[in-house]
């Protein structure tokens, strides 16, 4: 099994915050202003060549009180290579803007839409950047930690 990494750590050694590996999976923490430097690298690196984004989601850390409150969470899959990474970037709560992905993984379409939609996190060059599971009437995101469930939220009637 490569040692992916390692791969990343010695490519990009100023951008990997940090890494970890558990029970085969290999996940790198990476800076923010290095997404897509180091995603263009895992894409069309032969050795790596991750052709598939299969999932991109948030996580909030507020009821911990970390500072940056989120991680943006891409997991990725060479169908060719056969394997698996998870790459993480922290996202503050007043600078909560990542880059955009759709241009290397079409997928990342409606993944970024629906992490914008539930999370609040906003990403930079995507070319429809609007609400996909919620009405866009609905005021916050529903999936932050400090989102307040019993919120009243404004009636939307049929539209004529």
């Amino acid at each position: 099994m490569t040692d992916l990494i390692e791969v990343i750590q010695n490519k990009f050694p100023d951008l990997v915050e940090s890494s970890h590996s558990q029970c085969g999976d290999q996940t790198v923490v990476l800076k923010k202003e290095g997404l897509l430097t180091v995603m263009k690298y895992v894409q069309h690196e032969p050795s790596l060549h991750f052709n598939m984004l299969m999932d991109l989601t948030a996580v909030d850390y507020w009821a911990q009180l970390r500072k940056p409150r989120f991680d943006v969470v891409y997991h990725l899959y060479s169908t060719t290579k056969n394997h698996r990474l998870r790459i993480k970037v922290q996202v503050s709560e007043k600078e909560c803007e990542v880059d955009s992905l759709t241009s290397f993984w079409p997928s990342a379409n409606w993944f970024e839409r629906e992490v914008w939609d539930m999370f609040g996190v906003k990403f930079k060059g995507h070319p429809n950047m609007k609400r996909i599971l919620m009405y866009e009437e609905f005021k916050g995101h529903p999936l932050r930690k400090d989102y307040m469930y019993n919120k009243r939220q404004p009636l939307v009637g049929p539209v004529n």
